[in-house]
């Protein structure tokens, strides 16, 4: 206990000294810099006053005193940080980060003096960063496959490849341990992912009609201040947790759908594919409702203008120019709320039920891919058995499937933007 204290002392204590070399680092540098700038301003005017010759006067504004600074800033930035974590004593840090900072401050004046072009230098580093910053997104995609493609090819050394896409009953639940029989399980995925496009298509019938209506409203029919006041109450959805939605579906529309169908004499399960289905689109719908409304109001006025003065109604201009002219983004709208919606967890686990059934009835329970990855997963599980292994495969699986779902897409945009321009 007393070392354990001690310990977390020191490390508070490490933590405060960084803190304390970082807020010096910074009031040198902005310091110096402004010392800097004004020494160059300086420099630069007396250059300006005493150049006769017009061409020597230009080839000596090439760059100017604040991209110096700039230079300046960056340089003490990246050496900083290498002293500062350095295994050095308290006070050789100091004179370090202190002799450096004078150092490179003659040595940017000393490149003002030779025309050095700061301008390209800081404008290849921000080049440089902004590559790497979207090289890590490419490497954390790649990294993220990877790892998910070598779970799955454990999987698929114990489960056929074959059953495991065509077969029709899904249950894992018996290969708990590898010790136990992979063959008293069944791993076929149709069932989860005949769940999964159901959900998503009820999903789908809901989110798309009403929230491309709701755009088409909002950007061509409502008033300035209706629109202000209605398009933030709308897009207050977006931002309500998915459990809420969840607890939502399951305590007041499940009951709902189940009163309803009832007096029709219609029986409906109390966790069914309908009731999470139609949250999910309530859900999606502010996401539907901004892109299309972004994409309405791209829609050059001049297009408008033309289609009315050509003796178009308002409602045959938005049907035949307004929407076919923004249909590439509503496209891409859509998309983006079909990945959105196969991905959900969330009101699934709480709305639609755990057990895979090869039924396309909305009527039934259902259980999707996400909803099982999360079953298999929790809890403490032996991440050698076919169990949590087959989380791995139904992860790629769906991975997979919206890769291809994408490039589809992506053709079917770029086809639009053809035909429409």
């Amino acid at each position: 206990m007393i070392e354990s204290f001690s310990a977390s002392a020191n490390q508070s204590k490490s933590i405060l000294v960084i803190v304390q070399f970082l807020l010096f680092s910074i009031v040198l540098i902005a310091i110096f810099s402004a010392l800097l700038n004004k020494k160059l301003k300086k420099l630069r005017l007396e250059s300006q006053q005493n150049k006769t010759n017009n061409n020597a006067a230009k080839s000596n504004v090439s760059s100017l005193p604040i991209h110096y600074v700039y230079c300046f800033a960056l340089w003490c930035l990246a050496i900083f940080g290498a002293i500062i974590f350095a295994p050095l004593s308290v006070v050789t840090k100091f004179i370090a980060l202190t002799s450096t900072t004078i150092i490179i401050f003659c040595l940017t004046k000393f490149l003002y003096d030779k025309k050095f072009s700061s301008k390209n230098h800081i404008e290849s580093v921000s080049k440089l960063v902004l590559s790497i910053t979207a090289g890590i997104g490419i490497l954390i995609t790649i990294i993220t496959t990877v790892s998910i493609l070598f779970e799955a090819l454990k999987f698929f050394k114990m489960v056929s490849v074959t059953d495991f896409l065509f077969g029709t009953v899904w249950n894992p639940q018996m290969a708990v341990t590898s010790e136990q029989s992979v063959g008293q399980s069944s791993f076929g995925i149709v069932p989860v992912f005949l769940g999964t496009l159901l959900i998503t298509l009820i999903a789908m019938l809901v989110a798309v009609p009403v929230g491309i209506m709701a755009a088409i409203y909002l950007c061509m029919y409502a008033k300035a201040k209706v629109r202000d006041y209605l398009k933030p109450i709308l897009e207050i959805l977006a931002g309500v947790p998915t459990v809420v939605y969840g607890y939502f579906a399951v305590m007041t529309i499940a009951p709902f759908f189940k009163h309803l169908f009832a007096q029709i004499g219609i029986d409906i399960a109390s966790e069914s594919a309908l009731s999470a289905g139609f949250v999910m689109g309530v859900m999606i719908i502010p996401f539907v409702l901004s892109l299309t409304d972004d994409a309405l109001n791209a829609v050059p006025q001049s297009l408008k203008d033309g289609a009315l003065a050509m003796g178009s109604t308002k409602s045959e201009m938005i049907k035949k120019v307004v929407i076919p002219s923004a249909m590439p983004s509503i496209v891409g709208a859509i998309i983006l709320a079909v990945s959105r919606a196969i991905g959900e967890t969330m009101i699934v686990v709480m709305a639609a039920g755990l057990v895979a059934k090869l039924t396309f009835n909305p009527l039934d329970s259902v259980t999707t891919a996400t909803a099982q990855i999360v079953t298999l997963l929790v809890g403490d599980q032996e991440f050698n058995s076919p169990k949590t292994l087959a989380a791995f495969a139904l992860a790629l699986t769906l991975f997979i499937f919206t890769f291809i779902f994408n490039i589809i897409a992506l053709v079917v945009i770029k086809n639009y933007k053809k035909k429409y321009g």
